[in-house]
């Protein structure tokens, strides 16, 4: 996992080292004293989703195909406010079984920034440090939420340290914490708001995206044509990396969309 983020995963020096961390202390124990619990955010196309299939398909033989690991999406499978209460009470259950079958299971929150607010705290009693709940011993299992919530905010503080001088690279987890926790767990529309999950502190790491460069866009065009059997002609590769659009408005520094429309683009040229 670690060579193959490495190898990859497009700028994103901050995921490498928080999830590695967070998952090598959390493998190498045998008895863990909670769950592990990480919180993915950034703004769309920045590598979310895709390290997060990455981080399953090495844990588990089948990938997200497997029927320990359980992905969850808003609009799939909550999409009415009013029935909130009904929704609760499904997740709990769903949850509560599948950890009694499976200690080691995993569970993705996908859109986190589109989830009812409330909704998610009836997984409180899963993710902290007690030996067990409902009669179920559940501290091995994993738990990530992913979310857009927060990437307005670490675009800023990226572009704000680049114009005082200081390389993305150096970007630090201290400079953009406060603005994460500002947009995503003091936003009322954030699935995150008033949350106990925040108030006890149960996410044990907060994992910043960055926003890409030319550059970057530029290794995800070569990926892309490998991946798609296509030549990797320097002409195309350029063309697609210069065709997305940039911002801010002057400087052109970052991918507005990351590298989420780069396959598309190709077939364009081929």
């Amino acid at each position: 996992l670690e060579f193959d983020l490495a190898t990859n995963l497009v700028g994103q020096p901050l995921v490498r080292q928080q999830v590695m961390k967070g998952l090598r202390e959390f493998l190498e124990n045998p008895n863990p004293v909670k769950p592990l619990v990480m919180s993915f955010h950034g703004s769309t196309g920045t590598g979310k989703t895709y390290v997060s299939s990455m981080l399953i398909r090495y844990l588990f033989q089948r990938g997200l195909q497997s029927p320990y690991v359980h992905h969850f999406s808003p609009i799939v499978h909550f999409p009415h406010a009013e029935q909130i209460e009904q929704y609760k009470e499904s997740l709990k259950r769903w949850i509560q079984g599948n950890l009694t079958n499976c200690g080691r299971s995993a569970f993705l929150f996908d859109e986190m920034d589109k989830m009812h607010p409330g909704l998610i705290d009836v997984i409180i009693p899963f993710l902290g440090p007690s030996w067990v709940v409902y009669g179920t011993n559940y501290r091995k299992a994993i738990f990530i939420f992913i979310s857009n919530a927060g990437g307005e905010q670490i675009n800023n503080v990226t572009l704000a340290l680049w114009r005082a001088r200081k390389d993305r690279e150096e970007i630090s987890l201290q400079d953009l914490e406060p603005a994460i926790s500002k947009a995503v767990f003091e936003n009322p529309e954030s699935g995150f708001w008033k949350s106990g999950i925040i108030n006890e502190h149960l996410i044990d790491f907060v994992v910043p995206f960055l926003p890409l460069k030319h550059h970057h866009v530029k290794q995800c065009v070569v990926s892309e044509l490998v991946q798609q059997g296509l030549e990797v002609r320097p002409d195309v590769v350029q063309e697609v990396a210069d065709s997305i659009p940039y911002f801010p408005e002057e400087e052109k520094l970052f991918s507005s969309t990351g590298c989420k429309t780069v396959a598309s683009r190709i077939s364009f040229f081929f």
